[in-house]
């Protein structure tokens, strides 16, 4: 359910109208709002008599029942989009932030190497994994807690915000530690113990689509992650199987749009995962500008042939810099459309 209080409304009658959800059997999840207060409830009960109840309490303007299966993360309980800020950028509201990195921290020199690069060509979060899930248990898994720790050292020397993979919830904390955001995989997304603990956790999480997920079961795992504690999340669009063969992943580039339609948080894509062709990440790339996407998460090699894991899909730092070039007049328009869409201030 959804509580819209009357403006001016005072503190003692939003008190009154939290104990009469939590009486019903409700929990009050969240409370948001400048001039206008907004309560949200959630659980199991009575919820005709709850609303008739609310909408007779004193200073209550509406009260209304959520229709959507993920309450939180809905256009319905929130109109407006969130916006996620990390570390100087953020993603939701009138920037593009581009996130860029190679899929493995390999050594030093590597990922100090492309670090510099992707913060010469403009992008804001450097993306390295730290902990890799792979198919076969004989590729490179990662670096673990070195890897953690050269990213720190990337982050250290270049300004540039980090995302990394976490896989556990028992890793958390010691992920948490070094990264901006916390990536969940696309073979993660319904970790929903992992997801439990991402919700208890202070730092922004970007979360991939499944590789066979529907949009419904992404923003139901978003919703995990929200009902657990954790509204800051960024929604990554990566490709799903289907049975086209000519791409490792089917773009599924309407995802974005749909996105945008069923729920306030930010959505990225990622054009690399959804291809597996360096040569048509920039296509993708200008194609999520396009449709509306608040950001990219793009891989980057400075050397990709010789990379551990995914070359095939990641740019060099040549490359990379000049899709970024490319991507100016687009993003001009990008901005644009974003001030005309802006909504106006309550």
């Amino acid at each position: 359910m959804i509580i819209s209080m009357k403006k001016g409304a005072t503190k003692e009658q939003i008190e009154h109208v939290c104990r009469r959800i939590q009486e019903f059997g409700y929990k009050v999840h969240s409370i948001q709002g400048e001039e206008r207060v907004v309560i949200g409830a959630v659980g199991v009960g009575d919820v005709t008599a709850c609303l008739e109840s609310l909408e007779a309490a004193p200073g209550v303007e509406s009260a209304v029942r959520i229709s959507s299966p993920y309450k939180f993360v809905s256009r319905e309980f929130k109109p407006e989009p969130t916006r996620v800020r990390v570390d100087g950028a953020e993603l939701g509201g009138g920037e593009f932030v581009v996130m860029a990195g190679p899929c493995s921290v390999e050594n030093e020199k590597q990922i100090m190497a492309a670090a510099e690069g992707v913060a010469r060509a403009g992008a804001k979060i450097l993306r390295g994994g730290a902990f890799k899930p792979r198919t076969s248990p004989y590729d490179f898994q990662g670096l673990e807690l070195e890897g953690l720790k050269l990213l720190a050292k990337a982050r250290q020397a270049t300004g540039l915000a980090v995302v990394t993979e976490i896989m556990s919830d028992g890793d958390v904390n010691r992920v948490a530690e070094v990264a901006d955001i916390l990536q969940v995989g696309a073979r993660n997304m319904q970790n929903f113990a992992l997801l439990k603990a991402l919700g208890k956790c202070p730092k922004p999480i970007l979360l991939k689509r499944g590789m066979s997920s529907t949009v419904k079961e992404l923003l139901m795992s978003a919703e995990y992650i929200t009902a657990h504690g954790n509204p800051n999340i960024i929604l990554c669009e990566r490709g799903i199987r289907t049975f086209e063969t000519a791409t490792r992943n089917t773009c599924d580039i309407a995802a974005v749009a749909v996105l945008h339609e069923l729920t306030h948080l930010p959505v990225i894509l990622d054009p690399s995962h959804a291809s597996g062709k360096r040569s048509l990440v920039p296509a993708l790339a200008r194609a999520g500008v396009a449709i509306g996407a608040d950001g990219l998460i793009v891989e980057v090699h400075p050397e990709p042939e010789k990379a551990l894991s995914d070359g095939a899909q990641s740019l060099s730092l040549a490359e990379f810099s000049r899709m970024m070039e490319e991507l100016k007049p687009y993003l001009g328009l990008w901005k644009a459309s974003r001030s005309v869409a802006a909504p106006a201030p309550a």
